[in-house]
């Protein structure tokens, strides 16, 4: 079954342009488009789609609003130009299913997608990596029941300085099913719900090192 989604922005040639990455996916189907917040809550809960991306910063209701709105009724990401830690904390405070900067490409844009339809959070690699590296994070237990491989470090490592599947896949020259199964390893081991928390245990327990 494909993915219903909805594009809040503004501007007309972001909207277009996340029309036409998300359409192309054989399992995506962009079903309306909102250039205001309003709109955006209204097409919402009169299409129902499964995904919202929303902006920040649209006239009559800002971003942040509109997730506070819909979230609990449908998953909602938001995308925005806007590199500010108070918008992190305020998208997530929400209910946001992720936060995306308008940089980060066509391929991190489909995976929050699927991510937020696996009841997963993607945040920005750029975003994460800044904050986890300042915030003072609960450290995880010395000794895991299970311990990490050293090829589970290792992609652990990565995934905490942000780095996509596609890319830890290309880095380390193995499959993306592989890196997959390796991420989902890791999260059971660590009793992490998703890859942020991954990130949380290697930067609390000093793992991370270099770039």
């Amino acid at each position: 079954m494909s993915t219903r989604i909805l594009i809040a922005d503004d501007q007309e040639d972001v909207r277009i342009g996340f029309r036409l990455i998300l359409d192309s996916q054989p399992d995506m189907t962009v079903v309306g488009e909102a250039a205001d917040g309003r709109a955006a809550v209204d097409l919402a809960r009169h299409l129902r789609p499964d995904v919202v991306l929303a902006d920040i910063r649209m006239p009559k209701l800002d971003g942040l609003e509109v997730t506070r709105l819909l979230a609990g009724q449908t998953r909602v990401i938001v995308v925005t130009t806007f590199d500010l830690d108070e918008y992190v904390h305020a998208a997530l405070r929400n209910g946001a299913c992720g936060f995306l900067l308008k940089r980060s490409g066509p391929a991190l844009l489909i995976e929050a997608v699927r991510a937020a339809m696996a009841g997963d959070t993607l945040i920005s690699p750029q975003v994460t990596v800044r904050l986890l590296a300042h915030l003072r994070v609960p450290a995880a237990p010395s000794a895991l029941t299970e311990p990490l491989t050293e090829r589970e470090l290792e992609i652990t490592r990565l995934v905490a300085h942000g780095r996509t599947n596609a890319e830890i896949a290309a880095e380390l020259f193995i499959g993306p099913s592989t890196v997959k199964t390796h991420v989902a390893n890791v999260q059971r081991k660590l009793g992490a719900a998703n890859r942020v928390g991954i990130a949380a245990w290697a930067w609390s327990r000093g793992a991370v090192t270099g770039s």
